[in-house]
């Protein structure tokens, strides 16, 4: 089977947008809707080319289909995230509770089922290139700010619009394990794992029970969401704010 890859034309010095999908449809679909949004494109029809182009271009941004031809896409991810923190939004056809999960522990950053709107995608698209800034920036200053919700990780200090906060050892955990991957959705398993340990990922009774208290302490008392939301059945993503 042939593979076809491309660069956009556009001369705009937009992000640089990774498209792996073996449609070509599908593929000339999203280059012209991102190339009229400021975005330049490659494309790749494997996971094979996929992880090429990635390597010689190093895009600012990754668009994966789960189902290619040669590579499952959930390879190709754990295959970028041996050496990049790049963002990979999955974009499939499958969309049970267990793709999702799956996808999303093998270190993709969003999942959006086909069909999707391009109104959708752009805005995922901000976000993902929000998020890998910001992650970015946090690498050099180890303060988290999401809103008014600043994390100091050398002090151990939380503050919610300036007023301290005082948390467990455990809370606090689990807290910087979220604000670590702010504006992602973080899988059950995953905060298991980083904050109880490796032995711990069936015991989703002690995420709820500390998710319950950091919002208790955290979140305005009428019960609004502020900073955490729940992706049922999946993990938290601690939201991150415009400024």
């Amino acid at each position: 089977m042939s593979v076809s890859t491309t660069e956009s034309r556009s001369t705009t010095p937009g992000p640089l947008v990774l498209i792996v999908d073996d449609e070509a449809q599908v593929r000339r679909f999203l280059t012209t809707g991102l190339s009229t949004h400021g975005y330049r494109t490659l494309e790749a029809a494997s996971g094979a080319e996929a992880l090429r182009l990635a390597t010689q271009y190093v895009p600012d941004v990754v668009l994966l289909d789960l189902g290619l031809p040669d590579l499952d896409g959930l390879e190709v991810t754990r295959a970028l995230r041996a050496w990049t923190k790049l963002p990979i939004i999955v974009l499939s056809a499958r969309g049970t509770e267990r793709h999702k999960v799956e996808a999303l522990d093998a270190g993709a950053d969003d999942y959006l089922t086909k069909p999707f709107g391009f109104a959708e995608l752009l805005a995922r698209l901000r976000v993902a290139l929000r998020h890998a800034a910001r992650s970015e920036a946090a690498s050099l200053d180890d303060r988290i700010v999401c809103g008014g919700l600043c994390i100091d990780s050398s002090a151990r200090r939380v503050t919610v619009d300036g007023a301290e906060v005082r948390l467990t050892p455990i809370e606090f955990k689990l807290l910087a394990a979220l604000a670590r991957h702010a504006g992602k959705v973080v899988t059950q398993a995953q905060l298991l794992r980083e904050v109880w340990g490796p032995e711990s990922t069936e015991h989703s009774d002690y995420l709820r029970v500390y998710m319950t208290h950091l919002r208790r302490k955290l979140e305005p008392r009428d019960g609004s969401r502020r900073f955490f939301h729940t992706e049922a059945g999946v993990g938290y993503r601690l939201e991150t704010p415009e400024p």
